[in-house]
Order: structure tokens, then C-alpha cells, then sequence
């Protein structure tokens, strides 16, 4: 054989070497390597998590960790590694599963209706990477209240209900000061000036808001009675609002679990800040989280005489009012006697 033909051969040999390599290495990189049989499943590599962490975590859904790492290497992932929510998608192949590895997915982050600030972190940390015990420690930090005009009692009326983008590694930090804007957004400098004239602060009017959201699930009816409570505070007449003494026995007993339909006279007369059948004016913070329609309610009133009302046994769901105490009395007995031929105790 001839140096030629030596030479050809051998260049035969080594292209087909490396069409054979390449075919593997495209193979490795570009075949399907997950596990999962849901359409797509997130990820979350927590805050600080070097390369064995990540892998620990993101192993379960490959289907082979090998290729897998030949990939991340040439990719520079394990010195990269992000924290952060990423996206699986079914049937990824290596190339693809590190890429996702780079692009953090925000999360909608939604709260509403929540009783008090702890079911409001348990909701949150939840949702991000923040734990409830870290939010509920930043949130109540008292250099933090007192430079936003809060504090513990009151701390509550930060939240505005909606549903907000955040990072699934998002602090308790970042969390609480992101609040912050929002609730600065929320109260325009429109909305500040309809509460003064009401005579209400923001707070104040978050407060009286989270009574009406309680009173009445009926949007159309809130607006009325804001309209009563107004006027029994311009009139310096309590407010005897029963949402408010409910939460008080929740907050004496420390269970805000229980389910109260009815309150009794000795439940009026218990002796709490919260107990507006006792104490004339606001609560000294809100007994829920209001929704918009709750606090525009307060800050757009209905105008009326009325100072009293009561559930009504004719329109479920809505309340009967009245301008009078003896026309008051009248719509209570039929409640009452309502109430019980259905043998609510409690």
C-alpha cells in the first residue's frame, strides 16, 4: 500500500470518526431527556444554591444526568447557577433544560380576604420563597412602621388586595417594600382627598372599609352602609358593628378559625378595643382585608339619614335601614324571630 493510499484511509478513518462523535454529541445534546409525564412542571432553586443543590433538585425530572452535565458544563452552568422559578416543559432535550435553567419565571402573586396579618403571610410565603415567620418579623420591624405611619395594630392596612408580578425568590425585604409602592400608588392624591372628607385618614378609611367588606357581600349595598357608619361617627354614636365583636372573641381566644353566625349581649359588653358596641369611633386597626369595591364604598358613601340597619329576612344577603331606633326595633325583632324558628346558636 502506498503513503497515498495510507493517507487517505486514515482521513476516511478520522471523518468518520468525527461524524460519528458529532452524531453522538448532537444526540446527547439534542434527544429528549426528561422524566415528567405532566405537560410542564416549575422548578425552584432557592437563593445561594451552588451546583449540587441545583442538581439534587432538578434530577428527579431528567431522565439522564450525564448528558445532562455535559451540556451544563460547556454551558458554564455550575459556576451560573441562578435561584429563581424555571419552567420544564415535556420532552426538553439538555440544551434546552439548561436554558430554562437561566430564565427565572415571575410569579402572579394574588391575596385577598385574608383576617389578619398572619394569614396573609402564610398566603404569601406560599407563593414566593420568603417563609411567613421572615415577612411577619420585616413587616412589624418598628423603625419600618414608624417611618410609614404604621403600627402593629394597624400594620395590616399596608395591603391593597390585587394580583402583583414577583420573582419566586423574592425577600421578605423586597416583598414589603414593593407594598409599600403599591399602597403609595393606591392612594392617589384623588383618593386621600375623599377621605379627608370624610375625616379619615388612608387608614382610617382602610379600617372602616374592612368593617363594611364584613357587614355585606353585596357590592351595590356597601356604599349605604359606609354611609351609616359616617354618620354615626360625625354623630359620636358607636358604631355597633358586629363584625368587629366577632373579631374580638377570634382575637381573645386566639382562634380566628372558629365560624361565628351569631353574637349575644355578652359578647357586647366584652372588653376589647375592637368591641365598637363599648367604644365609640375606629377599631385601632382593620378586621379584614377590605377589597377595592369596600374601601370606593367608604370613599364615595351613599348620602342618607339612616344610623341603623340589621340583616334583612326578605332580600337575603342584604340589610333593612332605618333612620329611627323605633323603626330599627321593628326590623331587629323580625331578625331575631328569624333567627330563631332556625335554631342558630351560635
Amino acid at each position: 500500500m502506498n503513503f497515498k493510499k495510507i493517507i487517505s484511509i486514515s482521513a476516511i478513518v478520522i471523518i468518520s470518526g468525527l461524524i460519528i462523535y458529532g452524531f453522538i454529541l448532537i444526540n446527547q445534546i439534542f434527544s429528549k431527556n426528561t422524566t415528567f409525564t405532566d405537560k410542564e412542571v416549575y422548578i425552584h432553586i432557592p437563593t445561594d444554591a451552588n451546583y449540587q443543590t441545583a442538581k439534587a433538585i432538578i434530577s428527579p425530572y431528567i431522565e439522564n444526568m450525564d448528558r445532562f452535565e455535559m451540556v451544563a458544563n460547556k454551558r458554564d452552568y455550575p459556576a451560573n447557577v441562578k435561584a429563581g422559578r424555571f419552567l420544564f416543559t415535556k420532552g426538553m432535550n439538555s440544551y434546552e433544560l439548561v436554558k430554562a435553567l437561566r430564565a427565572n419565571i415571575p410569579v402572579k402573586l394574588a391575596f385577598n380576604n385574608q383576617e389578619r396579618l398572619e394569614n396573609l403571610a402564610g398566603r404569601v410565603s406560599s407563593q414566593i420563597e420568603a417563609d411567613s415567620i421572615s415577612l411577619l418579623k420585616v413587616i412589624k420591624d418598628s423603625v419600618f412602621m414608624k417611618e410609614n405611619g404604621f403600627n402593629e395594630e394597624n400594620v395590616f392596612a399596608l395591603f391593597i388586595p390585587n394580583t402583583y408580578e414577583f420573582y419566586w425568590n423574592t425577600s421578605a425585604v423586597k416583598f414589603r417594600d414593593k407594598m409599600v409602592k403599591e399602597y403609595r400608588k393606591f392612594w392617589t392624591e384623588e383618593r386621600i382627598n375623599k377621605a379627608k372628607l370624610q375625616n379619615l385618614t388612608p387608614v382610617e378609611a382602610t379600617i372602616l372599609a374592612s368593617i363594611v367588606h364584613k357587614e355585606s357581600v353585596k357590592k351595590d349595598e356597601r356604599p349605604r352602609i359606609a354611609g351609616v357608619y359616617l354618620n354615626r361617627l360625625r354623630l359620636g354614636i358607636p358604631l355597633q358593628a358586629d363584625p368587629t365583636v366577632i373579631y374580638a372573641i377570634k382575637k381573645k381566644s386566639n382562634d380566628f378559625n372558629q365560624v361565628i353566625k351569631r353574637v349575644f349581649y355578652n359578647d357586647l359588653v366584652m372588653s376589647s378595643p375592637y368591641n365598637t358596641y363599648i367604644n365609640t369611633g375606629l377599631p385601632p386597626g382593620p378586621i379584614a382585608m377590605p377589597d377595592i369595591t369596600a374601601m370606593e364604598a367608604v370613599l364615595n358613601p351613599e348620602k342618607h339619614d339612616f344610623i341603623y340597619f340589621c340583616a334583612s329576612v326578605e332580600r337575603f344577603g342584604y340589610h333593612e335601614f332605618a333612620a329611627t331606633l323605633s323603626e330599627h326595633n321593628k326590623n331587629a325583632k323580625k331578625y331575631s324571630d328569624w333567627i330563631n324558628s332556625q335554631g342558630v346558636k351560635r
